[in-house]
């Protein structure tokens, strides 16, 4: 079975140790503590993301695509014309071309059997709706004390993610 490559926060890959989770509440912190004094760097410029999503634009669309942004990445939004009963080797060239043209996808609003069929074919870092509300990125920014907004507090988190990710 293909190993996968869906890039998801520590509560739900449980391959992750609680240094992974440290070190990604660490980089978020760093992350904060920039924004806070004005110093944010452009640690991902050049790199090309992807926002394959189902749903019109939504707060979701617009955390990630100011998060990637923010750290000096391009974000193309598309939305998909795949589904689970699109045929293996439609989602396998969609995955591949996605591979090609991106450092990384975020996937929302898509079936969880559609991203992960997607992961598999990809090549790079596959999101599943990491900037969604319900996501448990959520539960790390609740980490990251009241010094900044809830709202400020889920991008840094998303930010760390991505320079994890791809950083």
């Amino acid at each position: 079975m293909p190993s996968s490559n869906i890039a998801r926060s520590p509560e739900v890959e449980p391959q992750l140790s609680p240094l992974s989770v440290a070190s990604l509440l660490s980089r978020a912190r760093i992350l904060q503590r920039a924004a806070l004094g004005g110093t944010t760097r452009p640690l991902l410029r050049g790199k090309n993301l992807g926002l394959l999503c189902e749903t019109p634009p939504d707060e979701a669309q617009v955390l990630f695509r100011r998060a990637a942004e923010e750290l000096g990445a391009h974000v193309a939004v598309m939305r998909s014309s795949l589904s689970v009963a699109s045929s293996p080797q439609e989602v396998q060239h969609t995955a591949r071309m996605l591979g090609r043209l991106y450092e990384a996808v975020e996937c929302q609003g898509l079936d969880s059997v559609l991203v992960q069929r997607i992961a598999e074919h990809a090549g790079i870092p596959v999101f599943e709706g990491a900037a969604m509300k319900d996501h448990p990125a959520d539960r790390l920014a609740e980490l990251l004390g009241d010094t900044t907004p809830q709202a400020d507090n889920r991008r840094f988190v998303l930010q760390a993610m991505l320079l994890e990710a791809i950083g």
